[in-house]
């Protein structure tokens, strides 16, 4: 059994989602692939893993790094998971490219190159969005491309972390909402 709960963000609504033990979902309310893996039949109910990803969400929309860790289930692919742990590990107000990303896998698993493409695929599709900051990837010429929850929301996320803004840009054409 899947659960929910909700949680009002200074940028928009924000729906969590957890198996009972940890978090498996944050989704900006009417962002693209929202709920993507939510089971139809879920319940909403107040647990004690909402609690602490709020009390994480407001300590970070305080403009604070969150010094504690929230329990997070991964429920995407193997792939996907592991693109996901990267971008897990990309500190407060830094960002990171797709093809970093995918060098890192390459390097991992011993193939001489990973397709950034496929890196971007497994980050527009990751489930527990702002906790694990896809909003920190960014094209290598400094797109701010591809971000699910919308453009404006990855703006204002980089901005709010005090992230160098510096040679990033808004593309003129974006898949993101």
């Amino acid at each position: 059994m899947q659960y929910t709960s909700h949680y009002e963000s200074p940028i928009g609504g924000i729906t969590l989602a957890s198996d009972g033990e940890a978090l498996t979902g944050l989704w900006f309310d009417g962002q693209k692939y929202f709920a993507l893996y939510l089971d139809r039949e879920h319940e909403e109910k107040e647990l004690a893993v909402f609690e602490l990803a709020k009390k994480w969400l407001d300590v970070y929309f305080s403009g604070k790094d969150p010094d504690f860790k929230v329990p997070l289930h991964f429920t995407g692919s193997g792939f996907q998971n592991e693109v996901w742990e990267i971008l897990y590990s990309i500190p407060y107000g830094q960002t990171m490219t797709y093809g970093g990303i995918a060098k890192i896998i390459a390097e991992k698993r011993g193939l001489s190159r990973m397709s950034a493409q496929a890196v971007g695929g497994a980050v527009g599709r990751n489930e527990i969005s702002v906790i694990v900051p896809c909003h920190r990837v960014v094209g290598t010429n400094g797109s701010l491309t591809g971000y699910a929850g919308g453009i404006d929301k990855k703006i204002w996320l980089l901005e709010h972390e005090g992230a160098d803004m510096d040679g990033l840009f808004r593309p003129k054409h974006s898949t993101a909402p």
